[in-house]
């Protein structure tokens, strides 16, 4: 998300207006846009102004990639499906003459690989997309494992146009078909329809789009008996945990497995604002991890460290332990126990002890952003903290952009545009969003499973994913993170994996999986190569089949 300027004002607001309802769109707020362009993109009506019908699309084309030195042949569709809310079918449509009145119903866009040649068994299939809320997939399909691949800088600002669009040698079709998925109202996909925001624009709402999407797409192709995942990226991550209890409780559909990247199921522990929701300080222990590794990277470390993996374990014994009971402790701790922990928090992150000290031991994503590296005059990214930016405005609190983002964006929009329309031939005359702006009409508001009706309060899905884990016990979860991730710090993904309500033998159905990099892993080539080989590696197993 392009931030501060835009984040400052609606905290600013929220500070006049904060309740159980207003704390999760600001959290969201601060998280939303998990992976896109710093360039503004206006969410209007302008789309859906003039009422239509949809219909379903398809654009077949073949192509070939090489994976691991072998190639591998496959079919390409580009094209939609058109969703509708929940209970449409027990409700009269279009009963109104008037176009302007028919309920609402979005066209979803789709990119999907299947391998040409294959001979057996069903392959597995896995649907792909980012989240945001409000962000396409443009991200996992143009940087991580669709069969093409745009090429940008590893830490710094990738040069203008010509991009450089490769091979994929990361591309996960050597184990699973793909799907990559536009949420509704991003890249290709649509609305239309009376009320249509309303509809679909919500954490609900949007699950149960995906789920309508997916059921339909199985029965398109013919992949009900393929083995079945879910791989979502941030906010995706929050969809995937609703969505599978979704689909396995109320579509009746097991999935083999859940891939998650730079988590984030329970917002009340996010990073950019916990000054927001005081007494509960779980949130500056589980950025903590995140400063340290950030600042070793940068050599902002009072005592250098040669290696991070024996940092990182100092660090989150020290915030689940003495940081936890200082930060508990509240206006009743000693004096000399605050300066100790300072001095501590100064060791492991490189910020000077006054300015711990002054912002009470707790110091959030944005004003760690800001401050790491002013004596350089830069901004550290958030996304990704390995890249850093001029400072907008130095006398500023908080971060007022994200380098990383701002870094890489044009590189993943410009070559999917090209891409989509030469190669897969489809999108001529339309306009692809990379991300729209969705938060004047998103409901936070959650039904958690079990729970007769929507709770206000910030967004929590961990029990959702807790459910599907119980009600389909052989389901797998692969959790994937980045050690320089601000948006989705590694840590909090731990701790909420570590906390979901299922029995200790259901723990052994996660794995966790860590990268020298941050919220787009793929962004780092090592990393790209090292999150294909543990994502295939995982799928392989999690079906005990040979790959086909």
């Amino acid at each position: 998300m392009r931030m501060p300027i835009f984040r400052i004002f609606i905290l600013r607001i929220v500070t006049l207006t904060l309740a159980t309802v207003a704390l999760p769109i600001i959290l969201i707020h601060a998280q939303a846009k998990d992976e896109t362009s710093t360039v503004k993109v206006e969410a209007t009506k302008t789309d859906t102004a003039h009422p239509e019908q949809f219909k379903a699309e398809q654009q077949a084309s073949k192509g070939s990639v090489t994976i691991g030195g072998n190639a591998v042949n496959y079919d390409a569709y580009a094209g939609t499906l058109v969703v509708h809310p929940k209970g449409w079918d027990d409700v009269p449509q279009n009963a109104d003459p008037d176009p302007k009145n028919k309920g609402p119903e979005a066209s979803m866009f789709y990119v999907a690989y299947f391998k040409a040649d294959n001979k057996g068994a069903p392959r597995p299939i896995t649907f792909l997309y980012n989240g945001g809320p409000g962000s396409s997939t443009v991200w996992l399909h143009m940087g991580a494992f669709g069969p093409k691949r745009v090429v940008t800088a590893d830490d710094s600002h990738t040069p203008a146009a010509p991009y450089s669009v490769v091979n994929n040698d990361y591309s996960l079709l050597d184990v699973t078909d793909l799907v990559f998925v536009d949420a509704p109202g991003t890249g290709f996909s649509r609305l239309s329809g009376k009320d249509r925001e309303k509809a679909f624009y919500g954490v609900d709402q949007d699950a149960q789009a995906f789920a309508d999407f997916i059921s339909q797409f199985l029965a398109k192709y013919g992949r009900w008996n393929s083995p079945k995942y879910l791989f979502g990226e941030s906010y995706g991550t929050t969809r995937s945990a609703v969505l599978a209890n979704i689909l396995e409780t109320e579509r009746d559909v097991d999935f083999n497995g859940v891939i998650l990247l730079s988590q984030i199921l329970n917002f009340t522990l996010d990073s950019d604002i916990p000054e927001f929701n005081p007494g509960v300080d779980v949130a500056y222990q589980l950025a903590l991890p995140t400063y340290a590794a950030s600042a070793w990277y940068h050599h902002k470390l009072p005592e250098p460290r040669p290696e991070l993996a024996p940092l990182l374990a100092d660090v989150e014994h020290f915030a689940m332990n003495d940081y936890a009971l200082a930060l508990q402790a509240g206006s009743s701790l000693a004096t000399d126990q605050r300066h100790a922990i300072a001095a501590k928090l100064h060791q492991y992150t490189g910020l000077p002890v006054a300015y711990i000290e002054k912002a009470d031991l707790r110091i959030n994503g944005g004003e760690f952003e800001k401050n790491l590296q002013d004596d350089s005059n830069l901004t550290t990214g958030r996304l990704d903290t390995r890249f850093s930016g001029p400072t907008f405005d130095p006398l500023s609190k908080e971060a007022d952009y994200d380098p990383q983002s701002a870094a890489i964006s044009s590189a993943y929009v410009s070559a999917f545009n090209d891409y989509v329309r030469k190669d897969l031939k489809f999108g001529e005359n339309r306009e692809y969003k990379p991300e729209i702006d969705v938060f004047k009409w998103w409901s936070f508001v959650h039904q958690a499973p079990g729970v007769p009706f929507p709770l206000p309060g910030a967004t929590n899905v961990m029990l959702d994913l807790s459910v599907a884990m119980k009600y389909n016990p052989t389901l797998k979860v692969l959790l994937n993170a980045g050690y320089f991730d601000l948006a989705t710090p590694f840590y909090q993904g731990v701790y909420e994996m570590q906390h979901l309500q299922i029995p200790p033998e259901l723990q052994k159905n996660i794995e966790f999986k860590f990268y020298e990099s941050g919220h787009m892993v793929y962004a780092h080539e090592a990393s790209l190569k090292a999150i294909h080989d543990n994502v295939a590696a995982f799928i392989v197993k999690s079906y005990n089949a040979k790959t086909k």
